[in-house]
């Protein structure tokens, strides 16, 4: 989102003012992403709307006014989520440990060889990733998508690739290089929960609204074997750091119906968004893609 906003200077000066901020505490960064999410409730229009309208599809039990309250939340925790980026790419591995405390079964890829990790997009997933790098020994791949401003680009890939034990392919070379991977002992870290067209997707129930829903995790997982491994990322209040939680491996999942699957996953899902809806990527367009005839949710 920030590499639209910014030409090729404004980048490297974003980037250096982070470098400055991973210094801070973390409980002084905590304020500051908070006014920073404060400024963008003001500035983000488009942003905004697009929260509100994800909260009222996906809890319309609650009023007006305590959705309005949640995206406000949701802003906090983002600006957050935007200024402590700096300590990810610029903090050394001793401090990030310290920040981030583990909580499951993080030893599964090393007693039963490659596992898929499904990463739910709640705001603290870079620190999801990082996670993997300093806690677990076996080696890991991921996919990203490609940022427009070629200096945030180049950033976020070398923060992903800094500790020297994953591997991050470009979305656009398609699942092949990752299934090769696997095959070599990696374990994938699978971000399962993004609307990206209908292409080997299917309209599956999130909140009771029809979410095109990508099939290719179940479908990865059974035909490589793997088992497959929920994380969850809560940020905490202040200076308290991060919760990685490795959860236990979701029951039934893989089965042979891909579809059965994501209606598994996106009622783990929903349960764990529940606990923390604060915290969940709500600025995304997740029901953007419509089944044939459905007008636009936005």
């Amino acid at each position: 989102m920030l590499g639209t906003w910014f030409g090729r200077l404004g980048a490297h000066l974003l980037i250096g003012l982070l470098w400055l901020f991973h210094f801070l505490p973390l409980s002084v960064q905590a304020a500051l992403g908070q006014g920073l999410g404060a400024l963008l409730w003001r500035l983000a229009g488009s942003r905004k709307r697009i929260a509100l309208r994800n909260l009222e599809l996906c809890f319309p039990e609650k009023s007006a006014a305590e959705r309005t309250a949640l995206a406000r939340e949701h802003f906090g925790w983002l600006g957050r989520s935007l200024l402590e980026r700096g300590l990810l790419w610029f903090a050394s591995a001793e401090r990030l440990n310290r920040l981030i405390h583990t909580k499951g079964d993080f030893a599964l890829a090393e007693r039963e060889g490659p596992v898929m990790w499904l990463l739910p997009h709640f705001l603290g997933l870079e620190w999801g990733g990082i996670s993997t790098m300093l806690k677990q020994r076996s080696p890991g791949v991921s996919v990203y998508q490609r940022q427009s401003n070629a200096v945030f680009d180049a950033r976020i890939l070398a923060g992903r690739l800094r500790f020297g034990n994953s591997v991050v392919l470009n979305r656009h070379e398609g699942i092949r290089p990752a299934l090769r991977r696997i095959r070599e002992g990696y374990s994938f870290l699978n971000l399962p929960d993004m609307d990206f067209g209908r292409k080997d997707s299917a309209f599956i129930p999130f909140f009771g609204v029809p979410a095109c829903t990508l099939l290719a995790p179940s479908k990865i997982a059974s035909s490589m074997k793997t088992p497959v491994q929920p994380l969850v990322v809560t940020m905490l209040p202040g200076g308290q750091g991060y919760l990685v939680e490795a959860c236990p491996p979701l029951p039934g999942y893989p089965s042979d119906d891909l579809e059965a699957d994501a209606r598994n996953f996106h009622a783990w899902l929903e349960a764990r968004i529940r606990e923390h809806p604060a915290q969940y990527y709500w600025v995304h367009k997740r029901f953007k893609t419509r089944p044939e005839g459905e007008p636009s949710l936005y």
